[in-house]
């Protein structure tokens, strides 16, 4: 069985894009028409950057959503999929190629995400860190021995087997990060977000969230999805509705994800989106599998 994985913030790059929408003029058309709906050129910052604009995350999102779904409309008549999953900000990306999100709603909804999560990371500063090499369980136990009335360290993406990422307060992490050290971690890397992402410090984004995302109309999903608040696949949109609310303050289950396609079959995975960062999890984390990627122009036309 074949599924399609979505990218997630961290893989945008300058001039990410600009050669597909050169190839294909329905590329460019719904750029501007993207441009139109958010009020600002989004093509001028992912053709042009500069990378420091592009990668403020009130930008980053619409950006990488737009190369994710572009690009899978240029494919989708080449592709047979079963199954789809995004990681965090590629879970609209997925809803749209599920059926699930009119390409507008799904926009609108990561434009005004992204803004909300960059104000947020405003008001509370938060930060995030990459724990390699240390065990999920080890890393929850000192997110939880740290954590306190005052200061939120929690694990915040499960991303392949030996790589966490946790979220939180960011002076009081920068601070006690030795302690994953201790634990017995060989890396903790600091990453380059604006916020404490999918963490407590995330309410008050997911609470404004809420209200637009109970606003939209949606479907059920064509394909069975994967989100990542329980990595438990469903199709019905009032359940993907419920973890698409949860998600800004959930954990990112991507190696549960990964783990449970296999187990229901899944033996063939295609990224959809910027770089590779996905197809590197899928390596990590799965054997026996087939992997490729659709980013750029001679990736569409490999498949036409």
């Amino acid at each position: 069985m074949k599924a399609l994985l979505f990218t997630g913030q961290g893989s945008q790059y300058v001039g990410m894009l600009k050669d597909v929408c050169e190839a294909y003029p329905d590329a460019m058309k719904t750029m501007n028409r993207a441009d139109e709906i958010l009020g600002y050129s989004i093509s001028e910052i992912m053709f042009n950057g500069p990378i420091d604009k592009l990668k403020e995350t009130r930008y980053t999102q619409p950006a990488i959503f737009l190369h994710s779904a572009i690009c899978f409309d240029l494919a989708k008549d080449n592709l047979d999929f079963r199954a789809t999953a995004g990681h965090s900000i590629g879970e609209y990306s997925a809803l749209y190629a599920s059926g699930v999100l009119k390409f507008e709603d799904a926009l609108n909804l990561v434009a005004l995400r992204g803004k909300l999560m960059f104000e947020a990371g405003e008001e509370v500063p938060g930060t995030m860190f990459a724990v390699i090499n240390l065990e999920d369980d080890k890393v929850i136990e000192v997110c939880s021995r740290l954590t306190n009335n005052e200061n939120v360290v929690v694990a915040a993406n499960f991303n392949s087997p030996g790589q966490v990422v946790i979220s939180g307060s960011r002076d009081f992490i920068r601070e006690n990060i030795s302690e994953f050290k201790e634990a017995g971690a060989r890396i903790v890397k600091e990453l380059v977000v604006s916020g404490a992402f999918h963490s407590p410090l995330m309410e008050p984004a997911k609470m404004k969230l809420e209200e637009e995302i109970n606003k939209i109309e949606m479907s059920d999903s064509n394909n069975w999805f994967y989100p990542n608040v329980t990595a438990n696949p469903i199709k019905d949109y009032k359940e993907i509705k419920e973890n698409l609310i949860k998600q800004l303050t959930s954990p990112v289950l991507w190696t549960q994800t990964l783990e449970n396609m296999k187990k229901n079959d899944v033996n063939v995975f295609t990224e959809i989106g910027p770089n590779k960062v996905l197809q590197g999890l899928v390596k990590r984390t799965l054997s026996d599998v087939e992997i490729s990627g659709i980013d750029k122009v001679e990736d569409i036309k490999k498949i036409d």
